[in-house]
């Protein structure tokens, strides 16, 4: 198991953007991109890009989905207190 990994993550409020918004990248929309448009999180500006975190930094149901991601791989949408997530492993 990584000890750190690095993520980006695109984060929205109603679980029916969240859909729309993976079914985009499903269909090729660039990850990046679509953070910096639709995120409401502070990490939009750098293309959802989080940097690197270990165990014990993100919430439980995140941190969990993140490490369980290969290289390049997107999630399904995760639910945590903060809204809906799409979590892409970058490193």
């Amino acid at each position: 198991m990584a000890a750190k990994i690095r993520c980006a993550h695109i984060l929205v409020e109603k679980f029916s953007e969240a859909q729309e918004i993976l079914e985009a990248l499903k269909k090729g929309a660039d990850f990046a991109k679509t953070a910096e448009a639709r995120s409401i999180d502070g990490s939009r500006r750098r293309g959802g890009d989080l940097g690197w975190f270990g165990h014990g930094v993100m919430v439980k149901p995140f941190e969990q989905a993140a490490f369980a991601l290969e290289k390049g791989q997107i999630s399904d949408l995760v639910k945590t207190q903060f809204g809906y997530h799409i979590i892409k492993r970058l490193e």
